[in-house]
């Protein structure tokens, strides 16, 4: 079996190939693609693969926007952080799915349903139809997230979050209790699944929810220091560029 793995987070895809191997060594993943641009381009060149798992938010648009230059009548696994309303229309469209982070039985499942359909095509997408669901004006933003501690699922809500943290390519959510649990996503890609009236992204490594800010300190040359909470010493910077935009944030509370 061919299998292709369309996925932006490296460690993502790194952890997904491992596992289809650990199931089935004699899997080839022949691509491993990290943009709709690099997706498009692969698929124009080659043959369809038997199966491709594809992650929704990629850096530079939706996966689905793939589809939309290219034909492409391989089955899909959805690899999703998405909330509960999209997985339920992917189920209802027979489309399998893997919420982030994967458990290798839950990866197990879904390759032995695909080995059940081969042949039939009958889980083929209607990819239109999820593509319009994902881009409707009744827009709902992320709301729990599950994070593997140990041999353990912990689950939280974005409501839990004070924080978001980037630090040497690693990205972990601070919880009000100071737990820091690491994510397997980006800063750039939780920009855009969390609720922009709550959450804002003050610089390269933090994206913070409001009721995180304690006290703004305004520095020459229009400079802000925020004192967050769960505390971090010294603070933390609003980069320059963004000092506009967070004022505004800050004024549209409440």
């Amino acid at each position: 079996m061919k299998v292709v793995i369309v996925e932006d987070e490296a460690f993502a895809a790194l952890r997904l190939k491992k596992m289809i191997l650990d199931y089935d060594p004699s899997i080839v993943v022949v691509a491993e693609l990290e943009s709709v641009a690099e997706s498009v381009k692969w698929f124009t060149s080659n043959p369809d693969p038997d199966l491709i798992f594809l992650d929704i938010h990629l850096e530079d648009d939706l996966s689905f926007a793939i589809f939309d230059k290219v034909k492409i009548s391989s089955p899909v696994i959805f690899t999703t952080a998405f909330d509960e309303y999209a997985i339920k229309a992917f189920k209802l469209k027979s489309i399998d799915y893997l919420l982030k982070p994967i458990v290798q039985e839950e990866l197990i499942a879904a390759l032995k349903k695909f080995e059940d359909y081969a042949g039939t095509r009958s889980s083929s997408a209607d990819l239109q139809s999820l593509y319009n669901l994902l881009i409707t004006k009744d827009v709902k933003y992320r709301e729990r997230f599950s994070v593997s501690v140990g041999n353990k699922i912990k689950t939280f809500t974005s409501r839990d979050i004070a924080y978001f943290i980037s630090e040497e390519g690693y990205t972990s959510a601070c919880l009000w209790d100071r737990s820091r649990l690491p994510l397997d996503i980006s800063l750039e890609k939780l920009s855009g699944e969390m609720d922009p009236g709550v959450f804002f992204r003050i610089n390269r490594q933090m994206l913070i929810n409001i009721d995180s800010i304690q006290e703004i300190h305004v520095y020459p040359k229009s400079r802000l220091k925020i004192d967050v909470k769960p505390k971090i010493e010294n603070g933390v910077f609003v980069s320059l560029d963004k000092v506009t935009a967070f004022k505004e944030w800050i004024g549209a509370k409440g």
